[in-house]
């Protein structure tokens, strides 16, 4: 009964339920095991009574919170012993006075309390005194300027003509640019961009996005090389060799569209990286030099350390664990002798961070010229490697020995782990949140808008201890109100709109919650039934949710063609994935489209006659039309009849992950090129921009 007090007041539950009126206790092991991550020994009686009467002490001396989160003009400022004197220290260098007399609501100074991050200071009678940082958030998170319409796309699947064998930045901007021009569209939404963790001995990269090293910095591998500046200023032997680089990445180009192979992220990040070094070599002329040391000086100690570590893993390896143990303190006598080592490297990695902020800024102003009124949209994804430069770097802020993943549920009897260490929700409340808060206005410097996977992650997470079963985790309670305030803070301060990833199992008031605050939901056609009535029957297109957006797939899930034709469930058949016999699955399958097939024809979708797949296809999209979900979501392979998913839960080597590029019906690759000249994409994108309303693009 102690461990579990104790527990509850680190916000640990000791028990979970997989299924509406069933409750599953945590193993005490695991409650042990996650205390201890948050540095709390419980492993017994005594120790668990001392950390009580540690807690309970603090609680009695503490004066303010670790930080004080508000909404402006209506949250409360913390209850204080009568008499003390509060006055904030505002983000901009002002000094509020507050007058407790006045009421405790942050609205009663008269509308003083401006929004930002500041500072509260309390001082009581009794000699108390205290200081904490004070969020003031907007309310509500800014909404998309009118409901809009878009594609969402893998960007490494988008090859151009112009591609070093994977999409890049430039191929990004060119979309934006085509199809906001073209069609009216109002965003681009690709996968998340970051900084990816290098293979080492041999080993490949892990192509996944959502795996990455470094949330706070972009992957330079999306660079488009010969938009860099200094690159036409190559001469010489110099400029010979980047010729023969160019060869090599044409090459890699028509190996994936032309050839059949699969997108290889390593081959082209090799020949990108000693163009980039050539590149280096070019002195950047004054104003570029003068543009290149205010991203440093803006970026900080954050950017040092990311390059840092990207200088250490190109000479130890890309695991920090494993580093000399000098090395593994970014803040050592060590780590500062091998900064001064390894300069001429921090500089390159430097640079090139700049440079991609350079290309993705310049993407995001492409789109906003061409009439979107949201632009880019980024995917920010839950956690982080265990070994990649975030967990190096901000130790502090990490879970050591937990990992994120899921219960176990219907669809993972099992249960997940992602192998993604979690932040510790003392450790950010210690901070002012601070770790979230640049890693928020990092990712929003140059978006309209931001989609946030596991949007669930910002109430709780399943922690998983290292070495344990994902069925023996527990969840662990983050701050809702903190974690949605700093989020619409940051959005606020940038213009943008947030989706919120909620597909799956959501915590009953989660949806709710995000909704109030103008978090966009997600919603997949195929998922939207009325299991209220039993039958769970399609939902009519009225009864969505309006604060969404729709779409007919994601990249974890079949396309649409594959879904109206089964070929996702003869692919998982062929990889042994199904859990019921091949017939049984089709018919389960097949039962279900008919069922949506058939709620078009009694809505006159598919006014064409009999329904083949790109009819049906166009059909889906009409119905999403017909909803009153704030945005549409038109997937880039639906729009071309790929029927290959991007990403197939489940399985490692056994399917391509990652590294398809777009292709048609027949799995042939298509560049942007002929994407953008597909009579297939062409037709439906302007019945979709038709259906949004979409008329003559305007400037921004």
């Amino acid at each position: 009964m102690a461990r579990a007090r104790l527990a509850a007041l680190h916000g640990i539950a000791t028990a979970y339920s997989p299924a509406p009126g069933r409750s599953v206790g945590v193993p005490e092991d695991t409650v042990i095991a996650v205390l201890a991550a948050l540095g709390v020994d419980a492993s017994t009686p005594g120790s668990v009574r001392e950390a009580l009467a540690a807690r309970e002490d603090a609680a009695r001396r503490r004066l303010l919170p670790a930080t004080v989160v508000l909404r402006a003009g209506r949250g409360a400022l913390p209850a204080l012993p009568p008499g003390t004197e509060m006055c904030v220290e505002t983000e901009n260098g002002d000094v509020v006075v507050l007058d407790p007399a006045a009421g405790a609501a942050a609205g009663a100074a008269g509308g003083a309390l401006p929004l930002g991050t500041h500072l509260l200071r309390a001082h009581a009678p009794d000699g108390r005194s205290a200081a904490a940082p004070l969020i003031v958030a907007p309310d509500r998170l800014p909404a998309p300027p009118r409901p809009g319409h878009g594609f969402l796309v893998q960007l490494y699947s988008l090859l151009s003509a112009r591609s070093w064998g994977m999409g890049d930045l430039g191929d990004l901007a060119a979309l934006a640019e085509w199809s906001g021009r073209t069609f009216g569209t109002d965003f681009v939404q690709v996968n998340p961009l970051h900084a990816a963790v290098p293979g080492a001995g041999g080993a490949p990269t892990d192509p996944s996005p959502y795996r990455p090293s470094s949330r706070r910095f972009p992957d330079p591998v999306h660079l488009r090389v010969e938009d860099v500046p200094e690159f036409g200023l190559l001469t010489g032997e110099r400029r010979e060799r980047a010729g023969r680089l160019l060869g090599r990445a044409a090459a890699l180009r028509a190996a994936v569209l032309h050839k059949g192979e699969l997108i290889d992220r390593d081959a082209v990040w090799e020949v990108k990286r000693r163009a980039l070094e050539l590149v280096h070599a070019v002195p950047l002329g004054p104003a570029r030099q003068a543009a290149y040391e205010a991203f440093r000086a803006e970026q900080g100690s954050a950017l040092d350390d990311h390059s840092t570590w990207c200088a250490l893993a190109e000479v130890h390896g890309p695991d920090w664990r494993a580093w000399p143990a000098g090395l593994r303190d970014p803040r050592s006598a060590g780590t500062a002798r091998a900064r001064a080592d390894l300069a001429a490297r921090i500089g390159f990695h430097s640079r090139l961070a700049w440079l991609t902020d350079e290309q993705l800024a310049a993407a995001q102003r492409t789109a906003r010229a061409a009439g979107m009124r949201i632009g880019l949209v980024h995917d920010l994804a839950v956690g982080v490697h265990p070994s990649g430069a975030d967990t190096w770097a901000q130790q502090d802020a990490f879970a050591a020995g937990m990992s994120v993943g899921a219960p176990p549920d219907a669809f993972s009897p099992r249960g997940q782990d992602w192998g993604l260490p979690p932040w510790r929700p003392d450790a950010l409340e210690a901070s002012g949140y601070r770790p979230y808060r640049e890693l928020l206005r990092g990712l929003l410097r140059h978006a309209g808008g931001l989609r946030i996977d596991h949007v669930m992650g910002l109430f709780r997470l399943w922690w998983v201890p290292e070495g344990a079963e994902p069925t023996q985790g527990a969840y662990v309670r983050y701050d809702p109100e903190a974690m949605l305030g700093v989020l619409a803070l940051e959005a606020h301060r940038a213009g943008a709109a947030v989706v919120g990833e909620d597909l799956g199992t959501v915590e009953p008031g989660v949806r709710e919650a995000l909704a109030e605050r103008g978090v966009l939901g997600t919603s997949v056609l195929w998922f939207e039934r009325d299991y209220a009535a039993g039958e769970a029957a399609p939902l009519q297109p009225g009864q969505w949710r309006a604060g969404c957006l729709a779409t007919a797939t994601t990249h974890d899930l079949p396309s649409t063609a594959a879904r109206l034709t089964g070929d996702h469930v003869a692919l998982r058949h062929r990889l042994g994935l199904l859990t019921r016999p091949l017939d049984e699955e089709r018919q389960e399958d097949a039962r279900e489209v008919g069922e949506w097939l058939e709620l078009f024809r009694r809505l006159g979708l598919l006014p064409e006659g009999p329904c083949d797949e790109e009819t049906a296809v166009l059909a889906v999209h009409r119905y999403l039309l017909l909803t009153p979900a704030r945005l549409v979501g038109v997937w880039l392979p639906d729009a071309v009849g790929d029927r290959r998913p991007q990403n197939l839960p489940g399985t490692w080597d056994q399917y391509p992950n990652w590294r398809l590029p777009v292709a048609g019906p027949d799995g042939r690759p298509l560049s942007l090129e002929e994407l953008t000249a597909s009579p297939r994409l062409r037709a439906l994108m302007a019945r979709v921009a038709a259906g949004r309303g979409a008329g003559p693009p305007e400037g921004p």
